[in-house]
């Protein structure tokens, strides 16, 4: 007769967790307890929570170079204090994917190919559209009652409404919930590598962390995480 047995880590062990954070969590509003806390503070909060669960919780936290220069880039634009980076540097492990070693099932790039076949698709009828809008313009029409020079500009303020309307549309259309960048990529190679969870706000990954059978976080939801992770085990958060 098979009797079920439950496993059961040991009184002081705890199951090693890794994640792999994406640049938007740290730049993601919801990350801020309240419109009152500034984005420096809120990412200096979020890395002592990064660091008390890596002492406390045995949590680790990777990023892929590509991911950390661009995360330093974006936080010096924001004018972030150089000490914040000292711990980013700390805490968060900067390791690049391996990958020669990582193996993707042909599956998944076959549907990546097959995505962004369509995608090219509609991208194509988002152009064809603003063609056709941009042929109703009536130069003639648009300079009546008013000068040459007051026409044309007028045209022009048309024919650029339409165009910034179709670059923002074709994008919408190519990029968004797609993998639209080799960061996104190392990003999703690493995860598969160290078996770890990914957390992020882009859509595009968090749809292709399903293709490749990854665990991920909201970035949003990854503070309340670590602190309900603290919280269980006895950890007492020092805010």
């Amino acid at each position: 007769m098979w009797i079920p047995v439950q496993l059961r880590t040991m009184p002081g062990e705890l199951p090693r967790q890794r994640f792999v954070l994406d640049t938007s969590l740290f730049i993601t509003e919801e990350i801020r307890r309240d419109d009152d806390e500034s984005l420096e503070d809120a990412v200096v909060r979020l890395l002592d929570l990064v660091a008390t669960a890596r002492l406390e919780l045995n949590i680790s936290c990777y990023v892929p170079p590509a991911i950390h220069d661009e995360l330093a880039t974006m936080l010096r634009d924001r004018d972030i204090d150089e000490a914040v980076f000292s711990r980013l540097d700390t805490w968060v492990v900067r390791k690049s994917p391996d990958r020669y070693g990582v193996t993707i099932p042909a599956n998944i790039v076959y549907n990546f190919i097959d995505e962004m076949s369509d995608r090219v698709d509609r991208g194509l009828r988002v152009s064809e559209k603003a063609i056709r809008e941009v042929e109703q313009l009536d130069p003639e029409a648009l300079a009546g009652g008013s000068n040459a020079d007051d026409g044309r500009e007028e045209y022009m303020t048309d024919a650029d409404r339409i165009l910034s309307d179709m670059r923002d549309k074709y994008r919408r259309a190519l990029r968004r919930g797609v993998l639209d960048s080799r960061e996104d990529f190392d990003l999703l190679v690493l995860a598969r590598e160290l078996d770890a969870g990914v957390v992020t706000e882009d859509r595009g990954i968090i749809s292709w962390a399903d293709e490749f059978g990854l665990r991920y976080v909201r970035g949003g939801q990854f503070p309340t995480l670590l602190e309900e992770y603290l919280r269980a085990t006895g950890v007492e958060d020092d805010d």
